[in-house]
């Protein structure tokens, strides 16, 4: 009987759960602490199948202007833009800034909701990037099973082909989930409603 090498079954074991993508195929600026990702889709069979929390993490203006997926339960901005945003030239678009009352705003959902810190947590950006930086910045607070969506609500930009440079690989939205441009009552960033 052949033997299997050690880092073959490393490899099984990481990409073996239900729902995961495997760690290996995540580039960096995507990768987390925790090492917990999901697709839009596995984001969605995951919602179906227990008691997993959806949080938009997208900015005001993302969730205004593009929508918010349907089974999002709560939009907290992980990043905001100030008032007076600079133009970033290297990256063509507008500088965010990490939105400072981010882990209080989910610490606070978290205690009113029953929330703790082993709840399976899945975070939504527009990609994948900040919400990493969100799972890690909750991995930090204690909470241990935090998920990051790979592709997020728009996905990724194709490479090739007539889409070039739009997002239009995968994603929550071309996946074809549920989304609205209304965003529901319980949905909205707490520190709107105040």
């Amino acid at each position: 009987m052949a033997t299997i090498p050690q880092t073959v079954l490393s490899v099984a074991f990481v990409c073996s759960t239900a729902f995961a993508v495997c760690a290996g195929d995540i580039p960096e600026k995507k990768q987390t602490k925790l090492g917990l990702y999901l697709t839009a889709s596995e984001a969605q069979e995951m919602l179906n199948g227990g008691d997993a929390v959806f949080v938009d993490v997208r900015s005001r203006a993302e969730v205004a202007f593009l929508g918010i997926p349907k089974r999002a339960d709560i939009h907290i901005p992980y990043m905001v833009m100030p008032m007076m945003a600079a133009f970033n030239e290297e990256k063509s678009t507008y500088d965010l800034e990490i939105n400072p009352d981010f882990p209080t705003d989910f610490q606070d959902y978290a205690s009113e909701n029953g929330i703790t810190e082993s709840t399976p947590v899945i975070l939504i950006c527009r990609s994948g990037s900040r919400s990493a930086r969100a799972a890690d910045l909750l991995a930090d607070l204690g909470y241990t099973n935090v998920y990051s969506v790979v592709d997020g609500y728009e996905g990724d930009k194709a490479k090739s082909g007539s889409g070039t440079g739009q997002r239009v690989v995968n994603g929550w939205r071309n996946a074809g989930l549920e989304w609205s441009y209304e965003v529901a009552p319980q949905q909205v960033y707490p520190a709107d409603l105040n």
